[in-house]
């Protein structure tokens, strides 16, 4: 049910100051579309064998836990705050299941190898077609193998440059205003980790840069992605999950 403003503001009162049980089943009623927006986000990139209903639990628990820890009284909206939160639980469940088959990893594992043989080879990046051809195997596999892993290598960059204390692994939380405060220690180890993630992404192709800018930036989808560039979005896809090959080797090298 739609709140108005006046409502909503009396529903947080009532949630924040007294725990109201009635104003915090309102409060997940009125934010649920965020719930669903972020699931069906990051299960687009997922692998088939993961269940919706599985990210959908892991995103409501986020929006439980955004609503225990959200106070009214910070300068950010909680549409934000919940946002975040969401994605952060889907993404921390995520990573405690072994959600990718060993099969993929394993496959996933020889085309990478044969993505830079062949950039090598030939001095460019090679085709879907091409890599295909190596690795014995059909171009739709290739590419549902390449789409399987591009969340399993982004966990790993964050994993790489986020903090390993859980309240700390969200980007968002990196923005809010933390009254109890990060010691210097903390904050620059957290500036020498955005800066070598920076660094490094100045080091991709101009189309590795550019999928990658507008993926985790103007956060527009693959297929999105390929009307922009006029590529296919399998072809996006393969772009993508090289920049993250490239990105999470340069950083583990580092």
């Amino acid at each position: 049910m739609a709140q108005t403003t006046t409502s909503l503001t009396l529903i947080w009162e009532k949630w924040q100051n007294h725990k109201d049980q009635e104003a915090g089943n309102l409060l997940v009623e009125h934010y649920m579309p965020i719930v669903d927006y972020q699931v069906n986000r990051v299960f687009a990139h997922l692998p088939k064998n993961v269940d919706k209903q599985d990210v959908k639990s892991l995103a409501f628990m986020g929006l439980v836990d955004a609503l225990e820890k959200f106070d009214t009284a910070r300068d950010l909206k909680f549409d934000t705050y919940a946002s975040f939160r969401i994605r952060g639980a889907i993404i921390d469940g995520l990573r405690k299941e072994d959600w990718l088959p060993r099969s993929v990893r394993d496959k996933s594992k020889i085309i990478e190898q044969t993505f830079e043989k062949l950039e090598q080879t030939h001095q460019r990046t090679p085709t879907l077609e091409e890599v295909a051809k190596s690795v014995s195997m059909e171009e739709n596999e290739v590419a549902d193998i390449v789409k399987d892993t591009l969340f399993a290598n982004l966990l790993s960059i964050e994993d790489k440059t986020s903090e390993s204390d859980d309240d700390q692994r969200e980007n968002l939380r990196n923005t809010i205003p933390d009254r109890d405060g990060h010691s210097p220690q903390d904050q620059l180890i957290k500036k020498e980790n955005i800066e070598e993630l920076s660094k490094t992404i100045t080091e991709l192709n101009e189309n590795e840069q550019l999928v990658i800018s507008l993926f985790y930036k103007e956060e527009l989808t693959f297929t999105e992605i390929g009307q922009v560039l006029e590529r296919s979005t399998s072809r996006i896809s393969q772009i993508h999950s090289k920049a993250i090959v490239k990105l999470r080797n340069k950083l583990s090298i580092n």
